[in-house]
């Protein structure tokens, strides 16, 4: 069968975010996606209303099935929303539940595209200095990067990063920025090993943080190194939010939801 990616996300009622992201990026990626549901979120495509976290013993539970049962080959992890899920995720790694040398891509959510809060943000970032340094590739966007490292300067926070033990940053640039392209910057021990540009589109879109990381998982789950596995998400992304549906056509300031299949 495909390779199985094995994602650890949050339930968006929408599906513009989290576990259906990861579903449909994953499929357009060539690989399978396995789900493990760490909480239940109460949003629309404009904004998160409020969530419920499963507890970290179910959702080590949903992994573990998926684990001994599944050829996975990936693992991708979104929204944790607690500490106690973020010290689970680091406990399959520590204890031999994930294979060692399994590719990990870490998008440490903290915060919402649409503000809204998905947990405590300082709580998170404390927790996540155990998880950080098992991940093949973190993606945060720029306030989540900021946070993590404590810096302001992205550079200076990538190589921060890497000298905490996280492997490979992907820096993206697109919330610094209103106009202009969008920079994006790969670190890997230090030094910039890949750059792109991105051409930016009007609007902003739900869940695209989540479609660009899950995709990338899934072509390392096919083999992919992370430069290529990169490329590859980049090129599909720019294809899917060309193509985005427009919940409210009306509102200038509206969301769009990607089109992941095409």
């Amino acid at each position: 069968m495909r390779p199985t990616v094995l994602c650890f996300s949050g339930l968006d009622p929408s599906g513009g975010a989290g576990l259906q992201a990861d579903i449909e990026s994953i499929g357009a990626a060539g690989a399978h996606a396995a789900v493990a549901c760490t909480a239940i979120t109460v949003q629309d495509s404009q904004q998160v209303f409020g969530f419920e976290p499963v507890s970290s013993e179910l959702l080590r539970a949903q992994g573990l099935a998926v684990l001994n049962d599944l050829p996975v080959k990936a693992i991708k992890s979104g929204m944790l929303g607690t500490v106690e899920n973020i010290a689970m995720m680091s406990e399959l790694f520590d204890d031999g539940s994930i294979a060692h040398g399994t590719p990990f891509v870490l998008d440490p959510v903290l915060v919402a595209n649409s503000g809204g809060s998905l947990g405590d943000k300082d709580t998170l970032v404390k927790a996540f200095a155990r998880l950080l340094p098992h991940a093949t590739l973190i993606t945060p966007n720029t306030h989540e990067l900021r946070a993590l490292a404590g810096l302001d300067d992205l550079h200076d926070c990538a190589k921060a990063l890497n000298d905490k033990g996280v492997k490979a940053v992907l820096v993206k640039t697109s919330h610094d920025f209103t106009t202009g392209d969008i920079e994006q910057f790969l670190y890997v021990d230090g030094q910039i090993v890949h750059t792109s540009i991105i051409e930016r589109l009007d609007g902003e879109f739900h869940g695209s943080g989540c479609s660009l990381a899950s995709h990338i998982a899934g072509r390392l789950a096919l083999g992919d190194d992370l430069v290529s596995a990169i490329k590859h998400a980049d090129e599909w992304i720019m294809r899917t939010l060309k193509n985005a549906d427009v919940p409210h056509p009306d509102k200038p300031t509206a969301q769009l939801i990607p089109k992941r299949f095409l």
